[in-house]
């Protein structure tokens, strides 16, 4: 094993251990004072960032939430009022289709009225006319008759005469 002790490329000795010593002692100060206060503090920045927008992701997300919900809200409240405007509006609709049938049953009442009392109207003067004309054709013959009938007596025929001066008189 000696033999192999003598190939090792590397025997620390005392004194290279103590320089290799101070070298890295003040190599660390070095680093320490000008290179691990710069890296901690901007570590420490990034951390601060780093946890400032994760305050605000949860922020935001939280408002996103709160958006979300009044949207929802925002969007029923929608649908009701569509719904109440449905509504009104077909009722008005009926209402306005309800009139029309109500003026025009009035309307079609008022002309049937009217056509009964024409009819009726004209009926009663075709019966006057008819009264009439039957009146006359009755005087018609009535006064045939009584021509033929008084045709050979005097005393009825000068009773007649007196009459028609009277009717004339008056």
């Amino acid at each position: 094993m000696i033999i192999l002790a003598a190939f090792a490329p590397f025997q620390p000795t005392p004194g290279l251990a103590l320089w290799s010593l101070v070298i890295f002692l003040l190599f660390w100060w070095l680093m320490s004072r000008y290179a691990f206060k710069p890296i901690g503090s901007a570590l420490k920045t990034r951390e601060t960032d780093i946890q400032t927008a994760l305050d605000e992701a949860k922020k935001a997300k939280s408002e996103m939430a709160n958006l979300k919900a009044e949207n929802e809200r925002l969007l029923t409240e929608a649908r009701e009022e569509k719904a109440i405007m449905l509504r009104e509006a077909k009722d008005s609709g009926n209402k306005i289709v309800a009139d029309a049938k109500d003026k025009a049953k009035l309307e079609s009442s008022k002309l049937i009225n009217s056509a009964k009392l024409e009819i009726d109207n004209q009926k009663k003067a075709a019966l006057t006319e008819v009264k009439n004309k039957v009146g006359v054709m009755a005087l018609d013959i009535a006064e045939k008759v009584i021509k033929r009938e008084l045709k050979g007596n005097p005393e009825q025929e000068g009773f007649v005469n007196q009459l028609v001066k009277e009717i004339n008189l008056n």
